[in-house]
């Protein structure tokens, strides 16, 4: 029996994984009636969203523990329940523990189970950006799940320009913002010129066919991978991964030869990178007095550290506090963002502010 019991005990203190975490959500679509997209367009919308735990309301009956996780270009909701990101933060004590915190996950726009362009309008969906993107989340806050504040928005990536949207046009709707990699300006230059290429390389494929497809174009959607492979990968790392051109090449043509390598909807892909065409929050940083932790990684090929963009910006925000992760042979690139690890007590300490 002792043994039995202290097994039991071994059990009930181990970490949950991935699909326990799914198993203790629940997921709902959230419909929009006539959103106005910023096109002058009008559609009903469907936001899908899944959360975590369970809201708390105060003597006014409102929703007083909601923090909101925004996710990056191609991703959803659900990428959040991976171990790297999931386990070292839902769990008891840790900074979103659930029994704590009403964690809400979105699919945004043009993304996981919401409305998208491969639903079948194809090319004819509203031609969405990050404004559209953070009103719809606006929206399905207030109009599906009654929450009227947030204690915290964690953006990464595209999730991550999000924050910085929603700091400049909902000011104090969240009580903190946490932007994780990307950078308060344009996107022009180096990152303009990469998502251009992967969307010219889809639609130079003969299969794309102005958008009506009858075969996945995989010529296009093969370069547009290839391309964010680059954008998001760790050089170090991957050095010391395929340190020959054969282990690099192998690894090149595994991860062509998966299952649901090419799973992408070529629309949909050629949407996600063109949304962000006129994200640029720089004009109105000084509208954005909450506590702020923007953290980059120095290995961030999207958002690279020599330009010094953050440190000039950081100072017009009055509570905000940038951390430039260090580069190694540990670090994720672009993707460092949702390995919580590097960056876990830094989000405790802003929780406590």
């Amino acid at each position: 029996m002792r043994k039995f019991l202290l097994a039991l005990l071994a059990l009930l203190a181990a970490p949950l994984h991935a699909e326990d975490w799914q198993a203790r959500s629940s997921e709902r679509d959230v419909m929009l009636k006539d959103f106005h997209f910023g096109s002058g367009e009008v559609m009903d919308t469907r936001i899908h969203v899944t959360t975590l735990g369970t809201p708390h309301r105060n003597a006014a009956g409102e929703i007083d523990n909601a923090v909101m996780v925004l996710h990056g270009t191609g991703g959803s909701g659900w990428q959040f329940f991976r171990p790297q990101f999931a386990d070292e933060l839902y769990g008891p004590g840790q900074p979103l523990d659930i029994a704590k915190y009403y964690v809400i996950l979105p699919d945004n726009i043009g993304h996981g189970k919401s409305s998208k362009p491969s639903d079948g309008m194809r090319t004819a969906f509203p031609r969405y950006d990050y404004d559209d993107m953070v009103r719809a989340q606006h929206a399905m806050l207030i109009q599906g799940l009654g929450v009227k504040r947030l204690e915290l928005i964690l953006g990464t990536s595209m999730g991550c320009m999000h924050a910085f949207v929603w700091g400049e046009t909902w000011p104090g709707f969240a009580r903190r913002l946490a932007p994780f990699a990307c950078n308060a300006v344009a996107i022009a230059g180096r990152n303009r010129m990469w998502r251009k290429m992967a969307i010219d390389a889809i639609k130079a494929d003969p299969l794309w066919n102005e958008g009506n497809y009858a075969s996945p174009p995989l010529g296009g959607l093969r370069t547009a991978r290839d391309l964010s492979i680059i954008a998001g990968g760790n050089a170090w790392g991957m050095q010391e991964q395929y340190p020959s051109r054969e282990q690099a090449e192998a690894a090149l043509d595994a991860a062509f030869n998966a299952p649901n390598s090419f799973g992408n909807d070529a629309n949909d892909t050629i949407y996600w990178y063109d949304a962000s065409r006129n994200y640029d929050p720089s004009a109105a940083l000084e509208k954005i007095s909450v506590p702020v932790l923007w953290i980059n990684s120095a290995d961030d090929f999207i958002n690279p550290p020599e330009m010094g963009m953050p440190e000039r910006m950081v100072g017009r925000m009055p509570r905000a506090r940038y951390i430039l992760i260090p580069y190694s042979p540990e670090t994720k690139g672009h993707g460092t963002h949702t390995w919580a690890r590097f960056w876990k007590a830094d989000l405790a300490k802003l929780l406590a502010e």
